[in-house]
């Protein structure tokens, strides 16, 4: 199993366009090593020639362009089976719209996702005039083939809350429905070949015993790297909210995730969903050397994992 890195920040991507705080500045003008990064998508293929897409970020075009592997074939085929969702964000359902030349697409969501997406975003009823969408629903706990990829969402807390999940009452079958089910979920996958095991979990504010039981007999972990410091983006004058306010974990200080995930007997342990402000975006921030030195890594866009092998 292949994983791909199409995108590796946060929403906004690094530089985001309208900021200029330290991390965005030294980029810009090349005065730190720092890469600049698309927002947070990946692809997973069980034989690197199906590809799956978890989450359609809005640069998804540049991202498919940068990445042979998803470059169309003849007559507009593509690689590209199917789109996971983890949650309805914008920053990762926008891409689905670029998607519309397609001849149709294959959309996996939990009920909350596919609810919100049509209802509250509007995306799904939009994408539809352009082209088919054949929704298959994720169920939590519940595992799913994709042909050769076994995957299993899980549910992940979250105080985030979704700014369009009032806007609907019921899912499109008519059911009531508890958004807080399957509203922000990660994904648990298995090649069917080898049994090798990796987790997606590009958002997640806090590592509970329920979630650190997924990653149990893992061999790669992607997982939110949002923020350095909780109150990151106060400090910087840029927001109000803490990372926990925006449903994301801080990486440092004393229960961090790097603490709590440093010690976990996984092979590759990957930061991504990386926001413009966080200094582990600066190559020789002090920062980024300590996720280092602790044995995880910075995912940049491009980086490619054959799980299973170090």
């Amino acid at each position: 199993m292949w994983l791909r890195v199409l995108g590796s920040a946060a929403g906004g991507g690094y530089p985001q366009w309208n900021c200029s705080c330290p991390t965005c500045r030294a980029v810009r003008e090349g005065t730190r090593p720092a890469r600049a990064r698309t927002q947070s998508s990946i692809a997973v293929s069980p034989d690197r020639e199906r590809w799956f897409l978890f989450n359609a970020s809005p640069d998804i075009r540049a991202q498919f362009e940068a990445f042979e592997g998803l470059h169309p074939g003849d007559d507009r085929a593509t690689p590209l089976q199917a789109v996971l969702l983890t949650d309805a964000e914008i920053d990762h359902t926008l891409g689905l719209l670029l998607l519309r030349e397609g001849r149709g697409i294959r959309l996996h969501a939990t009920e909350a996702t596919h609810a919100t997406l049509r209802s509250g975003t509007g995306v799904l009823p939009t994408l539809e005039r352009y082209c088919p969408v054949e929704w298959t629903p994720v169920v939590p706990g519940r595992d799913a083939s994709l042909g050769g990829i076994t995957y299993r969402a899980f549910d992940v807390p979250t105080a985030k809350h979704d700014r369009f999940a009032g806007a609907h009452e019921s899912s499109s079958a008519g059911t009531s429905i508890d958004t807080d089910q399957g509203r922000v979920v990660g994904y648990r996958l298995t090649d069917e070949a080898t049994g090798a095991v990796a987790v997606y979990l590009p958002g997640v504010q806090e590592l509970t015993p329920a979630v650190l039981d997924e990653l149990e007999g893992v061999d790669c972990l992607l997982v939110d790297g949002t923020c350095w410091h909780d109150d990151e983006l106060i400090r910087l004058g840029l927001a109000e909210k803490t990372a926990r306010d925006m449903g994301h974990l801080s990486l440092g200080g004393p229960g961090g995730s790097l603490e709590q995930l440093s010690r976990l007997p996984i092979a590759r342990k990957i930061y991504i969903h990386i926001n413009n402000t966080n200094p582990i975006l600066l190559e020789d921030s002090p920062e980024r050397r300590e996720v280092e030195e602790s044995g995880m890594e910075v995912a940049h866009d491009g980086l490619e994992v054959e799980v299973g092998t170090r």
